[in-house]
């Protein structure tokens, strides 16, 4: 690890810090809402190959949008990371990324991964995947997002609350495949099939189903690698008691949000921003990211994680990440209607 880097946190964001005042020709300053030991390999490999030191301010996303807006013109930050394409989007609207055109980034990311004005781009990949108890439910009985709504599944689901981004963001790609009408009826009929009331995080949905609390879940694919990985055993014996679908694949594919990033409107170090951006989406980027935390690259030929790899290829849902965040109010709309909690 660069030891010389500076890492700052929430509370030196909410504080004030010495990133404000940073800026030389050698330097990046990124303000980063992932928050994985894994990145520190991604800033290490970019220093290492440009010579280019990363200052890092950690924050949740709403906390380093708000902390640009307060820097104004004299903000430091050069790049903003963050995860899920409603986050992204909640940035672009509150004015955060400029445009950025980059043969590199054209050529090596699909266009799925590319904001249509090149203001942010998809540099990592989450399948939002489908879960099942392997004694007690037969996974021919799934085959897609819109089976989760069918009445004979009334009681056996586990999901997270409508607050949580990764919902939003597949709410908002049904709106875009079924319409806001389309979308509304889904949402009604998997509130109806709820074995409980919306609680914890992805992992915890695993868990329902493992428990028998459940016989299917939603949640982001890595989640489960992590448990079938724990070095604790209760968990890997969990993990192992439940089967993973990747939805959809008779049709447009399984969805999938992004870990992503662009450059910010006013970066002292434009130049540096761009080429961290491309680094991104370098081979050698997209394996850490493979590797470090378990999600799938965005470019082609990348090798994955072993689990990953022992699941085979299958069809991801290509629609472009931007529609996902722009469908993102409405989604949140739907919720509330359904009864979302």
């Amino acid at each position: 690890m660069n030891k010389a880097r500076l890492t700052l946190s929430i509370a030196a964001i909410m504080a004030g810090s010495a990133v404000a005042g940073s800026s030389m020709a050698d330097e990046l300053n990124l303000y980063s809402a992932r928050h994985y030991d894994s990145d520190e390999r991604l800033y290490d490999a970019f220093t290492e190959e440009t010579g280019i030191e990363v200052n890092i301010l950690e924050g949740d996303s709403d906390q380093l949008i708000e902390r640009i807006q307060r820097e104004g013109v004299a903000s430091p930050a050069d790049v903003m990371l963050t995860v899920d394409a409603g986050r992204l989007w909640r940035a672009e609207d509150e004015g955060i990324f400029q445009s950025v055109e980059s043969d590199v980034l054209n050529e090596r990311l699909p266009e799925s991964m590319r904001h249509p004005d090149g203001l942010w781009f998809g540099f990592s990949q989450r399948a939002r995947a489908i879960y099942y108890n392997r004694e007690n439910f037969d996974p021919s009985q799934i085959e897609s997002y819109e089976d989760l709504a069918d009445p004979q599944f009334e009681g056996k689901v586990c999901i997270r609350s409508s607050n949580n981004i990764y919902n939003q963001s597949l709410l908002a790609a049904m709106i875009e495949h079924h319409g806001e009408e389309g979308a509304e009826e889904w949402a009604q009929g998997v509130v109806n099939n709820m074995a409980r009331d919306p609680e914890g995080g992805d992992t915890d949905q695993i868990l329902g189903v493992a428990s028998g609390e459940c016989d299917i879940a939603v949640a982001n694919h890595y989640y489960y690698v992590r448990l079938l990985k724990s070095d604790d055993d209760a968990e890997r014996e969990a993990a192992r008691k439940v089967g993973i679908i990747f939805p959809n694949q008779n049709d447009r594919g399984t969805h999938v949000n992004v870990g992503g990033a662009g450059v910010v409107e006013g970066a002292p170090n434009r130049e540096n921003a761009v080429r961290f951006l491309e680094y991104l989406a370098s081979d050698t980027a997209q394996e850490i990211f493979a590797s470090g935390n378990n999600e799938f690259p965005v470019v082609e030929g990348i090798k994955k994680d072993s689990v990953l790899e022992s699941w085979g290829n299958f069809k991801k849902d290509d629609v472009n990440i931007s529609v996902l965040g722009e469908n993102t109010p409405e989604a949140i709309r739907i919720f509330d209607r359904v009864g979302w909690r």
